[in-house]
């Protein structure tokens, strides 16, 4: 979820001198993207109603040793026409355009939630485009329970919930306890998700969700040959740590790595320590 452009545990922020924004056109899409650092190309795909900017608390640290490549999916933030199409194998083709835009012949791709369903449909559909897979957070399909939940938050969206409520009813399940203790910060969490101004519409949200219910690669996770690690949080509610496991298990010669205290949203509440599990699984 697009939630707030700082993050409540002290960001690492890119530099301002090395960001490069830019526009791609695909079809009919004019893809939104953003450039951070020199280097390798690291592509990071967002999740369910995120956009780029909810990378801001790691790109400052990944940049420092990559070209980080940050971008908003169709159907958010400053990509349009808003009212396309939505599926995670256009999401795919979507990314695929941009690093053939970039100029590169492949890439190193991080998914988190969402973004990790496509992240794992380049790699199996474009396995000579994928270098290393990081995948955050995420499983090969979402379960039935997952699915009747977020078809309750676009039922709450579309018959006029107040904002407040419904971010925070969300937050629920994207959060670490931890996260509920300090009042102030979840209350600006919330102003700033509410404030955000490229807020993602109710159909595309929609339409994301129907996308999410619609993916399972499950059966295609021995297909898989790109260097993988897979990182979950050992409170996060979506997509349980066993869940988490079965992608390691069954992609071949995939990591794991365990963040303890972290929720679904482990980039945005442990930056430095997510960071630092990208870095030194990229580097070995």
């Amino acid at each position: 979820m697009q939630l707030w452009r700082q993050s409540l545990n002290s960001p690492l922020r890119p530099d301002p001198e090395s960001q490069g924004m830019a526009v791609l056109r695909t079809g009919n899409l004019h893809l939104y993207y953003e450039v951070h650092g020199k280097g390798k190309p690291l592509l990071l795909i967002a999740g369910l109603a995120s956009d780029s900017q909810s990378w801001q608390p790691i790109i400052g640290e990944l940049s420092r040793y990559y070209r980080v490549i940050v971008f908003d999916n169709r159907g958010t933030g400053r990509t349009s026409p808003g009212d396309v199409d939505i599926s995670i194998p256009l999401t795919t083709d979507d990314c695929i355009a941009l690093v053939n835009h970039l100029g590169f012949d492949s890439a190193s791709i991080l998914g988190h939630s969402m973004g990790g369903f496509v992240a794992m449909d380049c790699a199996i559909r474009f396995p000579d485009r994928v270098d290393t897979l990081i995948l955050a957070a995420t499983s090969a399909f979402n379960s039935q329970r997952n699915n009747a939940l977020l078809s309750d938050w676009v039922s709450y969206l579309e018959s006029g919930m107040d904002p407040w409520l419904w971010f925070r009813n969300i937050f629920y399940w994207i959060f670490s306890r931890n996260f509920f203790e300090n009042e102030a910060a979840l209350n600006e969490a919330i102003r700033l998700a509410i404030e955000y101004p490229y807020p993602q519409s109710k159909e595309a949200f929609r339409k994301q969700v129907e996308a999410i219910a619609a993916f399972n690669c499950l059966q295609a996770l021995p297909d898989i040959t790109a260097k993988t690690l897979v990182v979950c949080g050992g409170e996060d509610l979506l997509f349980r740590p066993e869940e988490c496991t079965i992608l390691s298990e069954r992609i071949q010669g995939a990591r794991f790595s365990f963040i303890e205290k972290a929720a679904h949203s482990i980039h945005m509440e442990y930056p430095k320590e997510f960071a630092q599990r990208v870095l030194d699984f990229l580097s070995c």
